[in-house]
C-alpha cells in the first residue's frame, strides 16, 4: 500500500512538473517578437505597430520665369491678359512682361550687363550681326506667314529670319472728317498743299489745333523723321535698296547732312509750321494721351500716326469711327511722291543668350494661335500677318486700301541700335526748341547717325 502510494505521489508530482512547464513555455513565448509576415500586410495590432518604408519623393521642378521685353505701350493691358491666360495653361512657366519707353535704350544696357530677356519686341540690325538673336527661319509658322510680311522680316546679309511679325501697320496723316467737310478741304498730296489745308483751319475754326503733336513723347517725333524724309530715301532706292543703305550706312545714298537734302528739308518744313502757328503751341510739353484726346474730342483736326493709335482713339470716343480720315504723308520735296508706311508690326525676337529657347519659342506660338491673334488684331486695330487669321481689325479697311494705292509704300528704317526713334524725336524736340537752324540740324543728324553706326563695329 505504502509503495502505491508513494508511486501515485510522484506521479502527481510530476504531472505538476510538467504543467508548470508549459505555463513557463507559453508565458516565454507571447514575449517574443512577432515573426516577419514574408511581404503580407500583419493584421490587428502588429499591422499599427509595424513600419513600411515610403518610396522616395520626386523634388518639385522649378518653375520657369520667363522674361519678356517690350516698348509697345499700346498693348501691355492686353498682353498681360494673355500672358495671364499662357500661364494658366503653363504651370510650369511663368511669363513676366516688362515694358520700357525707351525700350531701344534700355535693352542696349540689358545685354551690356546680362540681363537678358528670353522674348523680346526690340529688334535691331546691330544685335542681329551680333548673334543676339536666336535663329527662327526653320520654325514650322511661316508657311502661315504673308510672303510680303515673311520678306520684311527677313535679314538682308544674311537672309535667315531672326524675328516674325505678327501683324501688319500702316501710319499716315490721320484727319477729323467733319472739320474737311465743313470747311470743304481735301487729302493734301503735296507740301503747298497740305500746308494750305493747316491754314485754313487756322484762319476759319481759331478754337482747332491744324496739326497737333504730341512732342514730349519723343518717339511721335521720331516718326516724322522716319516717315517723311526717310520716305524720299526708300521711294527712291525700294525697300530692300533703302534697307541694305540705312544697315550699311551708304552715306553717299542718304545724303543726311547735305543742304537741301532730305532732312535740311524736313527742318525747314517743320520750322514754317511752327512759324505760321499751325501747330499746337505746347508741342514740347505735350504728351500722346494728350494727342489722342486733342484729336478725339475735335481739338485738334490732324495728327501724324499709326493705326495702333485707333483702339485709343475709340476708346475716348466710340463714335470717332466714323470721323476720322487717312491719308498718305505729303510729299516735303518737289519731284517726289506721297508715301505710307506699309510696314511689318509687333516683331517678336528670341535672344540667343536665353536659359529657355524651349519655352520662348512656346509662348511665341501661343501668341500666333488664330483665336489669340484675331484677339490681339482687333485690339490693336490692325491686320494681322498671318493667313489663316480672320479679324475685324478697325473701321479704316477701305480708306488704308485706298492710302495704299495712293502713296509709295514704304517700310520702317533700319536704324543703328545706339540712335533709335526716340533718340531721332529729341534731336527734334531741340530743332523746335530754337537749338538749330535747318542746315544744323542736318549736320547733327549726320553725325549723330555716324556716332551709333560705328559705335557697334
Amino acid at each position: 500500500m505504502r509503495n502505491k502510494r508513494n508511486r501515485r505521489n510522484k506521479t502527481v508530482s510530476l504531472l505538476f512538473v510538467l504543467t508548470l512547464m508549459i505555463s513557463l513555455l507559453a508565458a516565454c513565448g507571447s514575449n517574443q517578437k512577432a515573426p516577419e509576415n514574408n511581404g503580407q500586410e500583419p493584421a490587428g495590432d502588429a499591422a499599427a505597430n509595424s513600419q513600411k518604408e515610403e518610396p522616395a519623393k520626386e523634388e518639385p521642378k522649378e518653375k520657369v520665369k520667363l522674361k519678356f521685353f517690350t516698348g509697345k505701350v499700346e498693348t501691355i493691358e492686353l498682353m498681360d491678359q494673355l500672358i495671364k491666360k499662357f500661364n494658366e495653361e503653363n504651370p510650369g512657366i511663368e511669363v513676366v512682361q516688362e515694358y520700357q519707353k525707351d525700350a531701344s535704350s534700355v535693352i542696349k544696357v540689358k545685354f551690356a550687363a546680362g540681363d537678358v530677356p528670353d522674348i523680346t519686341t526690340v529688334v535691331e540690325q546691330d544685335y542681329i550681326d551680333q548673334g543676339k538673336y536666336l535663329d527662327l527661319s526653320n520654325e514650322p509658322f511661316w508657311s502661315r506667314v504673308l510672303p510680303s510680311i515673311k520678306e520684311l522680316s527677313t535679314d538682308v546679309k544674311t537672309g535667315k529670319q531672326y524675328r516674325v511679325a505678327t501683324n501688319v501697320t500702316m501710319a499716315g496723316i490721320f484727319y477729323n472728317k467733319q472739320i474737311f467737310e465743313e470747311l470743304g478741304l481735301k487729302e493734301a498730296l503735296t507740301w503747298e498743299a497740305f500746308k494750305a489745308n493747316l491754314q485754313t483751319i487756322k484762319d476759319k475754326k481759331p478754337d482747332v489745333v491744324p496739326m497737333f503733336l504730341a512732342g514730349r513723347d519723343s518717339w511721335t517725333l521720331g516718326h516724322l523723321i522716319e516717315f517723311m524724309p526717310h520716305g524720299i530715301i526708300k521711294q527712291k532706292l525700294g525697300v530692300n535698296g533703302s534697307r541694305v543703305a540705312f544697315i550699311n550706312n551708304e552715306s553717299d545714298k542718304l545724303a543726311f547732312d547735305a543742304e537741301g537734302g532730305v532732312i535740311d528739308t524736313f527742318a525747314k518744313r517743320l520750322l514754317e509750321l511752327k512759324e505760321a502757328g499751325l501747330i499746337n503751341a505746347d508741342a514740347l510739353t505735350a504728351t500722346y494721351d494728350n494727342q489722342k484726346e486733342a484729336f478725339s474730342t475735335g481739338k485738334a483736326a490732324i495728327i501724324s500716326q499709326g493705326m495702333w493709335v485707333m483702339g485709343d482713339l475709340l476708346k475716348i470716343d466710340p463714335d470717332i469711327a466714323s470721323n476720322v480720315g487717312f491719308s498718305p504723308y505729303p510729299a516735303i520735296m518737289d519731284g517726289t511722291q506721297p508715301v505710307v508706311l506699309s510696314a511689318d508690326d509687333s516683331r517678336y525676337a528670341i535672344t540667343a543668350d536665353s536659359k529657355y529657347p524651349e519655352e520662348a519659342k512656346k509662348f511665341l506660338e501661343f501668341l500666333i494661335q488664330p483665336e489669340n491673334l484675331q484677339a490681339y488684331s482687333e485690339f490693336l486695330k490692325s491686320p494681322p500677318a498671318f493667313t489663316d487669321v480672320t479679324a475685324n481689325w478697325g473701321p479704316l479697311n477701305e480708306q488704308a486700301t485706298q492710302a495704299l494705292k495712293t502713296g509709295v509704300n514704304i517700310p520702317f528704317t533700319d536704324t543703328p541700335s545706339g540712335f533709335s526713334g526716340d533718340d531721332a524725336g529729341k534731336m527734334v524736340q531741340e530743332l523746335l526748341a530754337g537749338k538749330y537752324t535747318s542746315i544744323e540740324f542736318a549736320k547733327a543728324y549726320r553725325e549723330a547717325w555716324d556716332k551709333a553706326w560705328n559705335a557697334t563695329r
